[in-house]
């Protein structure tokens, strides 16, 4: 199995919007089992949770996360990451959990961190029948055009603030979107 990442924003009143954020760069480079719904993602939920309480629209919006692996399945977010978020003013219960079948089934939209997570959930969603779900990089909405979300697993402080401030950038120009 493949490990990673991924948040779901789901609308919940006519379109059902998803954005499963996925953190996933398989066991290629540097992500190794380490990557499970423990860095990216969480901080990308709970950007995303914050801006639609902040803009009062949280009632229009489910939002998840989830790993492609089982790896770290009911663990909580790396320190790091939580650190950075209560840094912002932001709380997260969010345990680790890994994506369903009725993920892609459920959600409109599944918005990953980096390529290997596009490809291997491409794969995945095809082999569900009726699959609804939208997959994209969440970094596609960034407006500096960083496209990918890079893992700050391996590195300090200074990245996982870098990874909260790029998915500040991407779910406010999610948001914006006509959906």
């Amino acid at each position: 199995m493949l490990s990673g990442n991924l948040l779901r924003m789901q609308s919940v009143p006519s379109s059902r919007l998803l954005m499963k954020i996925l953190n996933n760069t398989g066991n290629i480079g540097t992500s190794q089992s380490l990557e499970g719904n423990i860095c990216r993602s969480p901080i990308a939920e709970a950007v995303f949770r914050k801006l639609v309480t902040d803009e009062n629209v949280e009632n229009k919006w489910m939002t998840d996360s989830a790993a492609v692996s089982d790896w770290n399945v009911g663990c909580c977010p790396d320190a790091r990451a939580l650190s950075c978020l209560r840094n912002h003013g932001i709380e997260t219960a969010h345990k680790a959990r890994q994506v369903t079948k009725d993920d892609f089934l459920t959600f409109d939209y599944i918005l990953c961190m980096d390529e290997s997570n596009l490809r291997d959930l491409k794969r995945k969603s095809n082999q569900v029948k009726n699959c609804k779900a939208k997959i994209e990089l969440l970094g596609s909405y960034d407006p500096q055009k960083q496209l990918i979300i890079e893992d700050p697993y391996y590195g300090n402080e200074k990245d996982f603030e870098a990874v909260y401030e790029q998915c500040v950038r991407c779910c406010k120009a999610f948001l914006e979107k006509p959906h």
